[in-house]
């Protein structure tokens, strides 16, 4: 396997940015996958489109996928979450349609389609139905947004009815995140709009440890994108050897997994699950006292046990 690197840290304007962009989508339209780390979109540079919803909208990358499930050594609040979070990833409130009429007077326009709706229901239940899972509930606020969120519930029902062999339900968006933090364990697979997925997903990601411990998958028709479940950029962080590695690793193990090498994807993710029920070698955002560099030497350590010295290559 061989890879193409780029780096978006360093340049000056946008020019060079937007020509980076360009330059990423044509070799993901070619390899048809990658691996992505967070990217920054600056507050106060209003006409500034966000790099990863340019990604995603491009290569019309609809579905979000996030699981997260509590891990034996991580200790939280509760310690039986087992659930997958999908989420409509192209239109919703990140439709960057937003204009300022008079001074002082917003519009910020929030898409829905049926046919992207739709696409992503059907999309949440054949994930339930293919990896054994019972239940699908979807996320909304159609008592208020009753044509927006009113499409988006009236979808999920429709095709619902194509699965009566998984449960359904729907939940308001803010009963949903009190539910998520009171009794997660009922919730199975969750399918919802744009924003509140990204809400709710960093609501989830800190029930299981945090998001360093979360891969995402973002997956169209024809590409897929691995990330980390959140896309917090972590800039607090830089320099400080402390990033916990472990959800981008489990991200990059996912990639593996839908290219083909689900053997590799296997021997990576079982080390990495033995490095953290060892405890050994944690970062502080999970409890632990060791650096980002600790963690990967621990890793590799494992790797070495199981796989023979002139199979294991590291650049």
């Amino acid at each position: 396997m061989h890879f193409c690197f780029f780096a978006f840290s360093g340049f000056s304007d946008r020019q060079q940015l937007t020509d980076r962009m360009e330059d990423v989508l044509i070799s993901i339209q070619r390899n048809g996958v990658a691996l992505k780390g967070n990217l920054h979109t600056p507050i106060e540079t209003p006409s500034f489109k966000s790099l990863n919803v340019q990604l995603r909208v491009k290569l019309d990358l609809y579905a979000n996928v996030v699981k997260c499930k509590s891990f034996e050594n991580i200790k939280t609040r509760h310690q039986n979450v087992d659930l997958v979070m999908i989420r409509e990833n192209t239109e919703g409130e990140y439709s960057h349609l937003e204009h300022e009429n008079v001074p002082g007077v917003v519009e910020s326009l929030k898409i829905m389609t049926e046919e992207k709706c739709s696409k992503i229901a059907k999309f949440a239940f054949e994930y339930a139905r293919n990896n054994g899972r019972k239940k699908v509930t979807s996320i909304h606020k159609a008592n208020i947004m009753k044509l927006g969120d009113g499409l988006f519930l009236r979808c999920c029902d429709e095709v619902s009815r194509d699965y009566p062999d998984i449960e359904y339900n729907s939940m308001i968006i803010d009963n949903c995140c009190m539910q998520l933090v009171a009794n997660p364990e009922q919730f199975d697979v969750m399918v919802m709009p744009n924003l509140y997925g990204n809400i709710v997903s960093n609501i989830a990601t800190s029930l299981v440890g945090g998001p360093g411990l979360v891969p995402g998958e973002n997956v169209g028709d024809n590409y897929a994108l691995f990330e980390s479940g959140t896309r917090n950029t972590g800039a607090d962080l830089v320099g400080k050897n402390i990033s916990n590695p472990f959800g981008f690793l489990f991200a990059s193990t996912l990639m593996l997994q839908h290219v083909g090498f689900k053997a590799h994807a296997s021997v990576i993710n079982n080390a990495i699950f033995r490095v953290i029920s060892a405890g050994q070698h944690l970062t502080p955002d999970i409890g632990g006292t060791s650096y980002t560099t600790d963690c990967l030497k621990a890793l590799r350590d494992e790797l070495d046990k199981e796989l023979p010295l002139d199979v294991v290559m590291y650049e």
